[in-house]
This record gives C-alpha cells, sequence and structure tokens, in this order.
C-alpha cells in the first residue's frame, strides 16, 4: 500500500505551496543519498518523498490526486505518468536547484548554472594573469631599479585578427548544444550537465579555423617588458604590470603580470624587513680606548663610533642606514656587531707590554715570573 502523500511530507490537506515546498526541502535534506551513503532505506524514502512532491506541487496534479488518490495513477508508482517505475523528467528536475537554494545548489544544477554562466563568456573573457620571478641584489633593492625581462605570453594572431578564423567570417552557433556550451542529460533522480562535446564548451563552431593558430585566435610570442622595481621591496614581493597578461579573447581586456622578487643576498650583510644587520671585529685596545670605525655598507662605507669600553658581542645602531621604506620618506636602520678579536701571536716586546698591563691590573703577583709564564699560556696559548 502507497502512503499517503499528505503523510509522506507530513502535511495536512490545507497546506498552501509555500508549506510544502519547506516540508520537502528538509526531507530531502534528511533523506538525501549523498548524505546517508549506502543506506537502501534512505534511498527508498527520498523516492517516496520526491514523488510525493511532484503531485502536490503541481496544482493539477494535486487536484486530481485530492479526488482520485492513488488510483489517478492506475496504481503505477509514476502519477499521470502510465510506468511501472518512479522518474523524474528532465524538465521536473531542472527546477531542484530553486528549491533547495544554497544546501544543494551545487547538487541540483547550481553547479550547472555557474558553470554556463562561466561558458556563456568563454568566448569573451579576460585574460589569464602570469606569473614571472626575478632575482635582484640588494643594491637594487637599495635604490630601485628598472629591469627588463623576456616573457612568453599569448597575443591576438595577426593572421586572423584574434578570431580564430581563416576568412575572418564569424564563428557560429554549436548546433548540438545550441549555444549553451552544455549538454543536458537524465540519469534516474538526476538531472546533469556535461561540457559539448562538439565546441568543448565555447559555445561556437569555426568552420574554417586559420592555420597559425588553429582556430584559437592567440598565438605564443615572447614580449620584452620593462619592470619598475622600487627602492625598499624585499624578497617575495609581488609587482603588478597590468595589462601585461595574456591577451583576452574578441576583445576582452588583457590579464596582468605578477612579477615575484627574489633577493640576491651579499656576504656579510643580513636583511630583516627594513633593517640590516653586519658585524665588525676590532681588537682588545680598540675596544678598550674607543676608535672611530669605516664600516662597510652596500653604498661605500660608513663612519661608526666604537665608544671606549666596548663588550664583545656589543651591537651598535646607526639610524637611517638600512633599506627605504616602501611608501615613506624614512629608512630602516643598520645595527653593527662588533666582535674584538684576540691576536693568536705577539713579540716578546708585546707580551712584556701586557704583562705590564695585566700586572698594573692586579691579575697576576708582583715579580712572579713563573705567574707570568703561566698567564701568557693562559692567553696566549
Amino acid at each position: 500500500m502507497k502512503r499517503d502523500y499528505y503523510e509522506v511530507l507530513g502535511v495536512a490537506k490545507s497546506a498552501t505551496n509555500d508549506e510544502i515546498k519547506s516540508a520537502y526541502r528538509k526531507l530531502a535534506l534528511k533523506y538525501h543519498p549523498d548524505k546517508n551513503s549506502g543506506s537502501k532505506e534512505a534511498e527508498e524514502k527520498f523516492k517516496e518523498i520526491n514523488e510525493a512532491y511532484e503531485i502536490l506541487s503541481d496544482t493539477q496534479k494535486k487536484q486530481q490526486y485530492d479526488t482520485f488518490g492513488h488510483g489517478a495513477t492506475g496504481g503505477s508508482g509514476n502519477p499521470f505518468g502510465g510506468q511501472n517505475s518512479y522518474q523524474y523528467s528532465s524538465g521536473d528536475f531542472s527546477n531542484m536547484g530553486d528549491i533547495f537554494g544554497d544546501i544543494f545548489g551545487d547538487i541540483f544544477g547550481g553547479q550547472s548554472r555557474q558553470k554556463n554562466d562561466r561558458t556563456s563568456s568563454q568566448y569573451n573573457r579576460r585574460g589569464e594573469d602570469l606569473r614571472y620571478d626575478i632575482d635582484i641584489s640588494y643594491l637594487e633593492a637599495m635604490n630601485g631599479a628598472e629591469i627588463s625581462i623576456d616573457i612568453p605570453r599569448k597575443e591576438a594572431c595577426s593572421s586572423c585578427h584574434g578570431t580564430g578564423s581563416r576568412d575572418s567570417t564569424t564563428p557560429k552557433q554549436c548546433p548540438q548544444c545550441k549555444g549553451s556550451g552544455q549538454i543536458k542529460y537524465s540519469q534516474g533522480f538526476f538531472s546533469f550537465s556535461q561540457e559539448c562535446p562538439k565546441c568543448y564548451g565555447k559555445r561556437t563552431i569555426i568552420s574554417n579555423p586559420c592555420l597559425d593558430c588553429r582556430g584559437e585566435g592567440t598565438v605564443k610570442k615572447r614580449k620584452t617588458v620593462k619592470v619598475r622595481v622600487p627602492a625598499g621591496v624585499d624578497e617575495g614581493t609581488s609587482l603588478k604590470v597590468s595589462g601585461s597578461g595574456n591577451v583576452g579573447t574578441n576583445g576582452a581586456p588583457a590579464g596582468d603580470l605578477y612579477v615575484v622578487v627574489h633577493m640576491r643576498s651579499i656576504p656579510g650583510f643580513r636583511r630583516d624587513g627594513y633593517n640590516l644587520y653586519t658585524e665588525v671585529s676590532v681588537s682588545f685596545s680598540q675596544a678598550a680606548m674607543g676608535v672611530e670605525y669605516d664600516v662597510p655598507v652596500l653604498q661605500g662605507n660608513v663612519k661608526v663610533k666604537i665608544p671606549v669600553g666596548t663588550q664583545p658581542g656589543t651591537t651598535l645602531r646607526i639610524r637611517e642606514q638600512g633599506f627605504p621604506k616602501l611608501g615613506r620618506k624614512n629608512r630602516g636602520d643598520l645595527f653593527v656587531k662588533v666582535n674584538v678579536s684576540v691576536p693568536k701571536s705577539m713579540s716578546d716586546a708585546q707580551k712584556r707590554s701586557l704583562f705590564e698591563y695585566a700586572k698594573s691590573m692586579g691579575e697576576v703577583p708582583k715579580d712572579s715570573k713563573y705567574q707570568s709564564d703561566n698567564f701568557f699560556k693562559k692567553i696566549f696559548g
């Protein structure tokens, strides 16, 4: 015995179309096969609620069902269809996307509609964006530069002027998909769309394709593009060159070129953001008494004052000697780490002088040659 359709959807006979639609949506969501993989019971319930909804959502069929009940179908499972098994027609199923909205849009036609939207502009679309990677030096990043790069890209075919046709005639509507770019077909409950195998989704057919571009309307060529690298760019910076990507089709704008910057490092320097880091080595006496030191940087030298009594590992900050800050007038800073170098060998005179210094500091007992030898061995090996 077939269940009453109102009972299947859980609505009263006086239910409005909106109430029927709402009830159906909830049940379809609950019993949809994609959410109940492998469940025969869910599959049967899904068929049952779809059958009930097809009748109750159609004013004429609903009226006949209210009058004759299941007898209106002659006992068959397909109301008014005269078949022994219930199936959707492609016409009925094509509106399911409107019923389910965002919930089942991708399953019931939403995805197909999006694909149709994309295909509808298939032959009048913006060109693809391109990416190109460049290596620049720290000095180029510091000062900025203009670099010429040679890129392969798609350009309009000069032989057919971008039409793809050998005789420059306008492409004709595809006879198989009627210009939709899609072929629809039904399988059981579902209605599907796939790319037209004749025009490959382009919606049009070129009967006499251009020999140079083979009907594509574009050809690969190399083009020299000048890229302005602003001062202060860092590793991974992406520079956009508008309109230097692949050409668009049928007069659509070209894509853009994105140039990604990579830095070639310089020995002795490290960059962190807009700041620059380096190291210098001074002698023990220079660190003790202080000295003015020429620190090599990317653009010459910078005089750095090593203060009296500078300890090993001290980091000095020299303002505004780093990289320019993009979009601003100021720059980062230069950080100089001071290393104190200890001599590995000394003359006898230097040893005596250092020994006298050590004695003055109370670091060895007075008049103790034995202790002084140990001191030298300890310091100098």
